[in-house]
């Protein structure tokens, strides 16, 4: 059980694995100011920035669970860094069934949705390990523009344009599962560069040090043709944010 590991040779310099800057990030907390001691839940938590910054910054308590061994590593590295090890802890596992043994104030799926089989699945997912009173964050893409033809929804790494909705429409999508609203951040085409153009350094990076690498041949053509897309695709058309759920 774990990531493929083109996976994690692409995202290997990320300690944030969606299209944040640690800035976003911070104002995201900054934002929601949760009160000290808060326990938190974050599943397919990456490698942790989120629990171990704001364990630091704003007292916060609380597990992440990923599904990646070397994830998994790197986020109890960064939160022995941070000296805040004692307050959050990390678990190698399937977070798609996972449940809190007590209550969270805070639970989120970052970028993940696909662990609950969508947006509905995974907000049931969350309220499983949820508090009265508590909030769910989601991070999830929407179309800036919606794509024009089928290679522009491929290019957005999309099976088709009904993969996403325009952000009016996702704000929407969660009021009918019986959520309000209560605050969002969203990632900027700054913030998505950064995300996707350390991808590009990452795997050269990693090919010039493994030629012989029985995935260079892979990670090469990636290289190859990743940026184009990305500045061709993405870039232009989807958007990214997280949003701050409660249930009604």
């Amino acid at each position: 059980m774990d990531l493929p590991r083109s996976f994690t040779i692409r995202e290997s310099s990320h300690r944030i694995h969606n299209p944040f800057t640690s800035d976003k990030l911070a104002t995201l907390g900054q934002a929601l100011s949760p009160p000290p001691g808060t326990r938190m839940l974050d599943l397919a938590c990456g490698t942790g920035e989120m629990l171990c910054t704001w364990a630091r910054d704003h007292q916060v308590t609380g597990t992440g669970i990923d599904i990646s061994t070397v994830f998994i590593a790197a986020a109890r590295g960064r939160a022995a860094e941070l000296a805040v090890d004692g307050r959050v802890s990390f678990v190698h596992g399937d977070a798609s069934g996972y449940v809190a043994a007590a209550p969270a104030g805070i639970a989120s799926c970052i970028g993940a949705t696909w662990i609950g089989g969508g947006v509905p699945g995974t907000v049931e997912l969350l309220r499983h390990s949820l508090q009265p009173g508590g909030m769910m964050l989601i991070g999830e893409p929407y179309w800036r523009q919606k794509p024009p033809d089928q290679a522009t929804a491929e290019g957005c790494q999309a099976i088709g344009s009904d993969d996403f909705l325009p952000l009016p429409e996702l704000i929407e999508r969660f009021g009918d599962l019986g959520c309000d609203v209560v605050e969002m951040v969203l990632a900027s085409q700054d913030s998505w560069d950064r995300y996707a153009a350390a991808q590009w350094l990452n795997i050269r990076r990693w090919l010039d040090a493994n030629p012989d690498d029985e995935l260079a041949g892979q990670m090469r053509a990636e290289l190859a043709t990743a940026p184009a897309r990305y500045a061709r695709y993405r870039r232009e058309y989807l958007g990214w944010g997280v949003f701050a759920l409660m249930n009604r």
